[in-house]
């Protein structure tokens, strides 16, 4: 099903939020006409200049191949070896979403008319995202410098060489020289980036509830997320983060004041380790609107320069490197969200039972959520790991370096999962304090967040096993994103 609100994609305005809409809400796309023309003239451009000169991977081999001429009668054929070759992708398959994340990114890059591919390629992208079409993409065989078995695999499918997934169109034909055109590109690695930088945003989002609620259960003093206090070293995030606790508690700006003269780090230092995570989260989300519409193939087939350009705009460095800083500073928010978890836990900052247990002495409560947080913990530092630290050498020397970007795309869809699970159990833990406390909330949006957690969320006194009630949690926390 496709929504009412069509996305124009003309190679230089899509967004973040328009890929999430088209690969996880059915949004449909139309290409501007103009883009479509600037691709044909870039098609004819190529066809020109490759009769006349040597063009990398249209009148040559690709990688250490580069000087291996191609015999112009067998151009066609040329482009299918190409395509055959690389489309070497094994590993789990790509969900649906990132595949059609992955064809509308590379259909908005195509429309950017650098590529030199054939207009009908443009055209096939369209259709597959109109009808429903989608390819069986594999998920491995990229080290960030091209998501070449994904797009050969992607290309195939259209030629009619490999079956669809999901649905079908009718063969589309390879003319010489789309092959490498049509590969050369990250679209697979930024679509699945673009997935996780918006679930993480959600998340991120949705901690300032969860912190929210601890700071009730804990009895937590509002001086550590003053506006005056944060003015005094304005980091951008920091700011954001402070004001949002203090929308969430404390709207008519005259809280109460806390129960102590300091509060845990896990509260009193939520802005200054959570706000460099909002701003990593806003720093990707710059880096992947720009790749999101770059004419970054090699060569460069430029139209207005009637000149090709053979480059390194393959790289995806910025895009690795600013993963990996996410994760790094995902992993310090998880970490304050164990440490809530753990003074949530602590009869001396909350006056209830210790692990909230309600019967004997012995009851143990939700003692285990620390062990399941503290796992999930252990995932997220051994995701946040950087992967740009290493680099490989490929193609007999030439090819010399590699940023490792879809490897830092797996690593954070990790990363995402296991913060996850930590929030879930301290949302757990919040909960049922502030439901043993008894204690009223403020006239505030956590008091609205509160009650739909008590409607979700079972209230069971007796030791009992949480596995269901961990995942009912994890699954509000995509609620909460909204609040």
């Amino acid at each position: 099903m496709l929504d009412s609100g069509r996305i124009r994609l003309d190679g230089s305005h899509l967004r973040c939020p328009d890929v999430v809409r088209v690969a996880r809400h059915g949004t449909g796309v139309e290409l501007n006409p103009d883009a479509v023309g600037r691709a044909e003239r870039a098609y004819l451009l190529a066809r020109e200049i490759g009769a006349k000169r040597a063009v990398y991977g249209r009148t040559t081999g690709v990688g250490a191949n580069r000087h291996a001429v191609v015999d112009p009668d067998g151009a066609d054929l040329h482009g299918l070896r190409l395509l055959r070759s690389h489309a070497a992708g094994t590993g789990e398959a790509y969900p649906d979403d990132v595949v059609r994340a992955t064809l509308v990114i590379r259909l908005n890059q195509l429309a950017a008319a650098g590529s030199g591919v054939h207009p009908r390629l443009l055209r096939a992208l369209e259709e597959a995202l109109r009808v429903g079409a989608v390819p069986l993409v594999h998920s491995r065989g990229a080290i960030g410098t091209g998501d070449l078995t994904a797009l050969a695999e992607i290309a195939l499918t259209i030629a009619g060489q490999r079956p669809w997934r999901v649905g079908t169109l009718d063969p589309v034909p390879i003319s010489p020289g789309d092959a490498l055109g049509f590969i050369s590109s990250n679209a697979a690695t930024l679509a699945e980036s673009v997935l996780l930088w918006h679930e993480l945003r959600r998340l991120l989002h949705a901690s300032h509830v969860i912190a929210a609620l601890s700071y009730c259960a804990l009895g937590g003093s509002p001086e550590a997320f003053s506006e005056l206090v944060h003015a005094a070293r304005p980091h951008p995030g920091t700011v954001r983060c402070a004001a949002e606790v203090r929308r969430l508690l404390m709207p008519d700006g005259d809280p109460p004041p806390g129960r102590r003269l300091q509060d845990p780090f896990g509260l009193r230092a939520f802005p200054q380790v959570h706000g460099p995570a909002l701003d990593a989260v806003d720093a990707l989300e710059r880096v992947l609107g720009i790749d999101l519409n770059a004419a970054a193939e090699n060569p460069l087939i430029h139209i207005d320069e009637q000149r090709v350009y053979h480059h390194g705009q393959f790289s995806t460095a910025y895009l690795a490197l600013s993963l990996d800083s996410l994760r790094a500073a995902v992993h310090h928010v998880a970490e304050l969200s164990a440490a809530r978890l753990s003074d949530l836990v602590e009869p001396e900052l909350t006056g209830l039972a210790p692990f909230l247990a309600v019967g004997p002495p012995s009851s143990s409560g939700i003692m285990i959520l620390e062990y399941v947080a503290h796992d999930a913990l252990g995932q997220l530092r051994h995701a946040a790991s950087p992967v740009t630290l290493g680099t490989a050498v490929i193609s007999r020397g030439l090819e010399d370096h590699a940023s490792f970007a879809t490897q830092a795309a797996r690593s954070t869809a990790a990363a995402v999962s296991a913060y996850r699970t930590v929030l879930g159990c301290e949302l757990l833990a919040s909960v049922r304090a502030l439901r043993l406390a008894g204690a009223p909330l403020p006239e505030a949006p956590v008091a609205e967040a509160f009650g739909l957690a008590t409607q979700r969320l079972p209230m069971v006194e007796d030791d009992h096993p949480l596995s269901e009630e961990i995942t009912l949690a994890e699954r509000l926390l995509d609620e909460f994103a909204d609040y």
